[in-house]
């Protein structure tokens, strides 16, 4: 399974960051020193999350993972510095691992860098200064404290931009096979160093030293059509064994793995948003309270301890008894030699009492015998007679039987905050096994979206990025484009648009017009067009100018007039699975028998999605990102066997 991002990676992540340009910076949260989460206000999308996790993946989530209370801090200190701040360009270092964003305030322009290489870490820089980071630590060729200057990684080879001659310098002075001279010297890493070496169709074991001028350019040139194919034609894959588990997710489709199942994903972060799920649902299954266990431990040890000291009384009880029932051959034994040792030599004494048949050993330097007696094996002092023997070993026996209680008084109490801790763990379990969880994600989520009374899909950008990116990507000969004369207003696609009806065509306006400014400027009512694919051009006439995600209409623009303001969102079943959808009511209501009727409103859009989520038991998130922009209010409910107005 995929262990961290590659360089690749990070490159078609800051691709993807791109569409965050424009936008503000909200909450910051942190749970530790690997794990942090920068909650962002996107305009005319809502609300959108960049987690950095486990100090090597950063990417977008679909939703948004449960936050802490308090957060830590650094997390504290970014809020001061850069809450509400403006989102500019996102970039990657070179061909490093490291994302820098730029954060606009009004009196200064921060850097935010992403270092995922390493330990990872999260910097903020001013002017070439650190003014905070999440890791403080000194290395051999920079410091990265506040206050320090920010001093990049060490530049490696960069397959994008270095020249051909440095390359062969490379190779001809590698001293190792093909493929590590790839994945090291080269920067490509393992998996990109294998693609080369099959796309050049040279073994990847080659020694460098067989690799002839011609065979040097072939590789360079399978190189360069891997980096241009990655970085220009982005479709991310993840692969999957015969098992289903995950070996490996990509930018871009690589041969190598074309006996693998694949699977494709709309952006990078959705893929590892799916590793990283599948990760967490691992662990959880096989988390275990390591308090618990350490718990469970110390019960086990008391308890074996409580055990070997009963057994230790008993045996004393046993042996002091034995003393009484073999009366007469212990007390003649005791008087006998506490007799003879005050006659004999050491020697001499235990020579003459080893000839004794019951008598196992003698210790004259400590007065000690051990005899015996019945089925007890007893040590005694013979000094002593018969009674203070017995007393003696009783007295042991109490003492032993003592610390056994004492034991046992601290093994109720390990007992309790056993069951205590045990309680609040299966709690937890239960709380994440009931946890509510986000419903299968499809490509068109990446924009707005519906589908009309008939059955047509429809799709809407949900900025600039995404319009630009969805006429360039899905506006097909036989679709209609739709749009609302309204500044901010969302691109719109009705697919085979050409074949549909008249109410398909009237919805598909009407989604144009909701979701634009409209809904903020809390309009009555308002009107939009459909228009053919031929018609829609980003090619401007001579002095005129077309802006990002803007485009131009040439022809007639078939109206619709007297469009509500209003939208429905609704429970619906596509392929099989649940999904929550946003659309004209009409659309909604020949879909779902349980939707909610929204209009403009005053209240707080994020509690109406909170309200809605609950109803329909999905994240909050899944119905914040379908809302049109602007705060909404809830204008009716209709359930199965309920109709209520709120």
């Amino acid at each position: 399974m995929k262990k961290e991002m590659s360089s690749f990676d990070v490159r078609a992540l800051a691709k993807d960051l791109a569409a965050l340009e424009g936008s503000h910076m909200d909450k910051i949260f942190q749970w530790d020193s690997g794990t942090m989460l920068f909650r962002i206000n996107v305009s005319g999308k809502g609300k959108a999350d960049l987690y950095f996790k486990d100090s090597k993946w950063l990417y977008m989530p679909a939703t948004k993972p449960e936050t802490p209370m308090n957060p830590l801090s650094f997390a504290t200190y970014l809020r001061k510095y850069i809450d509400n701040a403006r989102i500019g360009r996102t970039w990657q270092v070179g061909f490093d691992r490291v994302l820098v964003m730029e954060i606009l305030k009004a009196d200064f322009e921060y850097q935010l860098i992403f270092e995922l290489f390493g330990g990872g870490n999260i910097l903020l820089v001013n002017n070439g200064k650190i003014e905070n980071c999440l890791i403080h630590k000194t290395m051999r060729d920079r410091s990265v404290r506040p206050g320090s200057d920010y001093v990049m990684p060490k530049a490696r080879f960069d397959p994008t931009v270095s020249p051909f001659e440095e390359f062969v310098e490379i190779i001809k002075n590698s001293t190792s096979d093909v493929v590590r001279t790839l994945a090291t010297g080269i920067s490509l890493g393992g998996q990109y160093a294998e693609e080369v070496c099959k796309l050049a169709d040279i073994p990847k074991n080659t020694p460098t030293s067989e690799l002839d001028d011609t065979k040097i350019q072939t590789l360079w040139n399978s190189m360069k059509g891997l980096v241009s194919r990655a970085f220009e034609e982005t479709s991310p894959t993840m692969y999957l064994d015969d098992k289903g588990e995950i070996v490996d997710i990509t930018p871009t489709e690589l041969s190598i793995y074309s006996d693998k199942e694949k699977v494709a994903y709309p952006t990078l972060s959705a893929a590892i948003d799916e590793l990283m799920k599948r990760i967490s649902a691992t662990q959880e299954k096989e988390y275990v309270d390591p308090e618990l266990e350490k718990l469970k431990r110390r019960i086990d040890k008391q308890t074996e301890t409580i055990d070997d000291y009963k057994a230790e009384a008993d045996s004393l009880r046993a042996k002091a008894d034995s003393l009484y029932e073999c009366y007469q051959q212990a007390d003649e034994l005791l008087k006998v030699l506490n007799t003879q040792s005050a006659r004999l030599t050491w020697d001499k004494l235990k020579e003459g009492a080893m000839k004794i048949p019951f008598v196992t050993a003698i210790d004259p330097s400590k007065n000690k015998v051990t005899a015996k007696l019945g089925e007890q094996i007893v040590t005694l002092d013979y000094t002593k007679g018969l009674d203070a023997n017995a007393s003696d070993i009783y007295q042991q026996g109490k003492e032993i039987n003592d610390k056994a209680n004492r034991a046992l008084e601290a093994l109720k109490d390990s007992q309790a905050t056993y069951e205590k801790r045990l309680k609040g763990f299966n709690k937890q379990q239960l709380a994440r096994a009931n946890r509510v969880q986000p419903t299968k994600q499809f490509w068109f989520e990446r924009y707005k979206w519906f589908f009309t009374s008939n059955g047509k899909m429809v799709i809407a950008g949900k900025d600039a990025h995404t319009n630009d990116n969805i006429v360039k990507k899905h506006l097909k000969d036989k679709d209609c484009y739709a749009h609302a004369d309204l500044h901010g207003a969302p691109s719109t696609i009705l697919k085979d648009g050409q074949l549909a009806e008249d109410v398909d065509l009237r919805e598909a306006c009407h989604f144009a017009l909701a979701q634009s400014k409209g809904w903020v400027a809390a309009l009555s009512d308002g009107s939009a067009y459909w228009v053919y694919p031929d018609q829609v051009s980003k090619t401007p006439e001579a002095g005129e100018f077309v802006p990002r995600g803007a485009f131009i209409i040439r022809g007639k623009r078939n109206y619709e007039f007297h469009l509500p303001m209003e939208l429905a969102v609704g429970e619906i079943i596509f392929q099989n699975e649940r999904k929550v959808m946003c659309g004209p009511l009409d659309a909604v209501k020949s879909h779902s028998n349980k939707y909610f009727v929204i209009v403009p409103g005053r209240g707080k859009a994020g509690k109406t999605a909170a309200m809605m989520a609950k109803e329909f038991n999905v994240p909050e998130e899944e119905i914040s990102r379908i809302l049109p922009p602007g705060d909404s209010e809830i204008k009716q409910k209709v359930w199965p066997e309920e109709k209520s107005e709120e």
